[in-house]
């Protein structure tokens, strides 16, 4: 059991769950097994938004964020739902609570991924035993499928997990990265997106092995302290701990959504404005939380993506400010072509109870006063109902697919 459980090192689990919308979805109704199915925001709409598709539609072609109408004309006999955001967080919280029954030492990520520290669990066997016994029980109890990464630590764990789907199970050890991680194309790393393998192709760059055997002057001159970063990650080295508080902390909040279809409507950028920035005053609120910076994220329809942010003066919570910032922004930054993505986040968070702030007497009784204005919409949203105080209809429902998962509901998830 030793050569499994190093006095020095650590044994690091990544449970990924496979087509997780998906599957949760054919649990639900069995039925649905074995058929190409897609959840979209708006099925019923001829350019509604994948969000994730089964294995069996992603064999014909059906792929993230492409466009039901592309969709089904790749898979004529696509089935299409509607995300039940409710049903997959339920579903997250179970599985969570499953991987606790292991170890304490538990990181949620997303709502369908996490890490595992499982170093000093030998009463429960050797990590290939413990792996076969989780995949199996999430399999059998929940009825979902998972792959598992097991590694010395968080990127190969990661990577490994990536390695065999669906239901794989999959070992990374760092003596072994030389045959199964090198020979992978770069874009394939984690921590490497788009942009970041362009940059690295342009100088030859092309594997995750001419990655690790880089010269690392040249790497620090492409990407900063990034390229030291990403290089020590290809070469198997990897400090970060599995910290069970991560989930709780948060220096960002945001909230982006797809738009059904490219547009340059103004009404309806408008609309959604309004939408994004209630969302990040919502969660914000929630925290207890405020922020000195905004920032918006803008996709055109060609796919390419911008960011521009704003330092303030001042920390904001409330929507109005956020709004008000995000529009200058947009205002700005916009280049008038079509939009499929909008984005607003407030960076530079804390709580209010850590923000040492020096209010005068007029600032803080305007403040003050505004406290009393939130408690009281509280209060009668939870009697009448929360649209009683929206400043713009919206007709969009809640669960409209979004690109960004809030780890919020995930803070719980220790209790039954």
């Amino acid at each position: 059991m030793s050569q499994w459980y190093p006095k020095k090192g650590r044994v690091i689990f990544h449970v990924d769950m496979n087509s997780f919308y998906a599957s949760v979805e054919m649990a639900y109704n069995p039925e649905l097994k074995g058929k190409p199915l897609a959840i979209a925001g708006n099925p019923e709409e001829r350019k509604g938004i994948v969000v994730t598709s089964s294995y069996e539609a992603r064999a014909k072609g059906v792929k993230t964020t492409m466009q039901l109408w592309q969709a089904r004309r790749l898979c004529p006999e696509l089935i299409v739902l509607r995300p039940n955001f409710d049903r997959y967080r339920t579903a997250s919280k179970e599985i969570f609570q499953t991987l606790a029954e292991i170890t304490p030492y538990i990181q949620p990520v997303s709502i369908d991924e996490g890490y595992m520290d499982i170093t000093g669990t030998e009463q429960h066997g050797n990590p290939i035993e413990i792996a076969q016994n989780l995949q199996q029980k999430i399999s059998v109890e929940l009825d979902l499928p998972c792959s598992i990464g097991i590694a010395p630590n968080k990127f190969l764990a990661k990577m490994a997990s990536d390695m065999k789907k669906p239901m794989g199970i999959t070992v990374l050890r760092k003596r072994d990265i030389s045959e199964k991680l090198w020979p992978l194309p770069i874009e394939e790393m984690y921590g490497v997106g788009e942009k970041t393998a362009k940059k690295l192709r342009s100088f030859d760059i092309k594997t995750i092995g001419d990655l690790a055997n880089g010269d690392p002057y040249q790497l620090k001159q492409i990407l900063g302290i990034n390229g030291e970063r990403l290089q020590n990650k290809a070469n198997g080295i990897d400090t970060r701990p599995v910290d069970p508080e991560a989930v709780h902390e948060f220096k960002s909040i945001g909230s982006s959504q797809t738009l059904a279809e490219d547009t340059i409507d103004e009404a309806e950028i408008r609309k959604l404005m309004h939408k994004l920035a209630e969302n990040v005053e919502r969660r914000m609120r929630r925290k207890q939380a405020a922020g000195q910076s905004v920032q918006i994220m803008i996709r055109y329809h060609d796919h390419k993506t911008i960011t521009r942010s704003k330092k303030l003066h001042h920390f904001i919570e409330n929507k109005s400010e956020i709004l008000q910032f995000a529009n200058e922004l947009f205002q700005k930054h916009w280049n008038l072509e079509p939009i499929r993505l909008l984005g607003i986040t407030v960076q530079d968070v804390d709580e209010k109870k850590n923000i040492a702030k020096q209010l005068d007497l007029f600032t803080y009784e305007e403040e003050a006063g505004k406290e009393k204005l939130y408690e009281a919409i509280d209060h009668l949203s939870r009697k009448y109902g929360k649209n009683l105080f929206k400043q713009i209809r919206n007709d969009e429902r809640e669960d409209q697919p979004r690109t960004s998962f809030q780890k919020d509901f995930l803070d719980d998830y220790k209790k039954k």
